[in-house]
């Protein structure tokens, strides 16, 4: 089998990869990127280059590629949503909540401490650390 019909075979399986198990573009660009050298190895028939033209454009596909994904800041959740005190937390200090079935780490936004076992909303996140405000005082607002 000729190198060209290798990089060809590997650049559409790759492709077809993408459908199957999305990677944010990741198996498509690299999939493009050896039908492209498929197609230059008919011309340049070094496996070396080829190799080193697969990495280069594997590289730029992939950053170009990264405009297309919508970009969600890591720090701001989506909607507000309900948890759990689970420990006292001080207002400006940590504590922890229960939050989607897991206990986080959560920094109070308020003047007065908050008790456990209080409902809070989570109105963001730094790090793993969720930002957290009394379910009370939205409902002041």
């Amino acid at each position: 089998m000729s190198s060209t019909t290798i990089w060809l075979l590997t650049g559409l399986a790759l492709c077809m990869f993408e459908a199957v198990l999305p990677t944010a573009f990741v198996t498509l660009t690299l999939g493009i990127s050896a039908i492209l050298v498929g197609l230059l190895a008919l011309v340049i028939p070094n496996t070396g280059i080829q190799i080193a033209l697969w990495m280069v454009f594997s590289f730029v596909l992939v950053i170009a590629s990264r405009r297309f994904l919508p970009v969600k800041p890591s720090n701001v959740l989506e909607d507000s949503r309900e948890a759990t005190t689970l420990t006292e937390i001080l207002p400006g200090k940590t504590g922890r909540v229960l939050y989607e079935g897991n206990s986080w780490q959560a920094l109070l936004d308020a003047d007065r401490a908050i008790a456990p076992n209080q409902p809070v909303v989570v109105v963001g996140r730094r790090g793993t650390t969720l930002l957290i405000v009394p379910l009370h005082e939205l409902d002041q607002h």
